[in-house]
């Protein structure tokens, strides 16, 4: 089949960009599979196996896809309008009131349970695009990965679990300085900020640490963050919200509302084994489970399915920021 996927962002990214590198690997794994790929995307994009197509958001998305294209991808829900079957795949916690569309897929398991679903697919990784880790050096700090400007995301309780711990903590995401609140973070002799960091530093970073801090307040839909620090030997130490209970198994990680408990799993990290969790993530998260996740749903669409029965919406009113005990 001929494939679009449609997603306003310039690719490849170069840096940071969890949805832009899944749509990217998605595109790839599916022409590897002998599929066509278009991507319709921001100016500035290329690519080196699929036809690229810009996007012009002063005019209808509708109006931009091509006949022959047999199937839409998109990352945002689609105009009433939409000529050809798509799939829409739902990458963040939608408002409470927000009615979904009938062909909503979402990144884990969880993540369409929340949404009275049970259409899913987990995000993939191509493992090709990172470095084989070594799983024999010394590794001296540990680290956080995510946007550190969402109060969700925690970092403060990172910068707590390291310190209690004794250990220092590499942020990547952020920067002590944020314009809007001035200096949130006092100087600190564990912590260093590195900001939007990729490539070659991320990796390195990655691969000299002993551990993902993600103490999240939110119902993670997946996060990204979490395979490729397991896939580079890192275990992973966070609250039990979301999709981390479907991603962290006993064998790599350790979840937890307490940060006293967290921080006690730190000063024992040596417990889990990098090269199992390195395993763990390369044989669970490919790119290929993915591409073939969503080829079935391709497929239903094709058909003239709708792939939810009932449009999703959140089951319950969430609170803002979940439980999280600090002493």
């Amino acid at each position: 089949m001929h494939i679009l996927i449609f997603h306003n962002a310039v690719l490849p990214a170069l840096e940071y960009g969890g949805t832009e590198r899944v749509v990217w690997w998605l595109g790839k794994e599916l022409t590897q599979m002998g599929h066509r790929v278009s991507f319709l995307v921001a100016k500035g994009s290329e690519c080196p196996f699929a036809e690229v197509l810009f996007y012009n958001p002063e005019l209808s998305l509708s109006l931009q896809i091509p006949d022959y294209i047999d199937v839409v991808h998109l990352s945002i829900p689609p105009p009433e309008d939409f000529p050809k079957p798509y799939v829409y795949t739902v990458h963040g916690n939608p408002r409470a009131d927000e009615v979904l569309d009938h062909n909503a897929v979402f990144v884990s398991k969880n993540h369409a349970e929340r949404h009275n679903s049970m259409a899913y697919v987990l995000n993939g990784v191509d493992f090709e695009d990172y470095p084989k880790p070594s799983f024999s050096h010394q590794r001296g700090h540990t680290h956080f990965l995510a946007n550190a400007s969402w109060r969700v995301k925690n970092v403060k309780g990172a910068i707590h679990i390291a310190k209690k711990a004794n250990e220092k903590l590499a942020v990547m995401g952020g920067h002590r300085l944020n314009f809007k609140m001035g200096f949130r973070f006092t100087p600190d002799r564990h912590v260093r900020f590195h900001g939007m960091v990729g490539g070659r530093v991320k990796f390195d970073l990655l691969h000299r640490s002993k551990a993902l801090l993600f103490p999240v307040l939110w119902h993670e839909p997946f996060g990204l963050a979490i395979v490729e620090s397991l896939y580079m030997g890192c275990s992973v130490l966070g609250t039990p919200y979301g999709s981390l209970p479907e991603i962290v198994t006993p064998e790599v990680g350790f979840l937890s509302i307490s940060e006293n408990e967290l921080a006690e799993k730190l000063k024992n990290i040596a417990q889990f084994d990098p090269k199992i969790c390195h395993e763990y993530a390369r044989d669970t998260f490919t790119s290929r489970q993915m591409a073939l996740g969503y080829l079935q749903y391709f497929e239903m669409v094709l058909s003239g399915k709708k792939i939810n029965s009932v449009a999703p919406k959140a089951l319950f009113d969430y609170p803002k920021f979940l439980p999280y005990e600090v002493n």
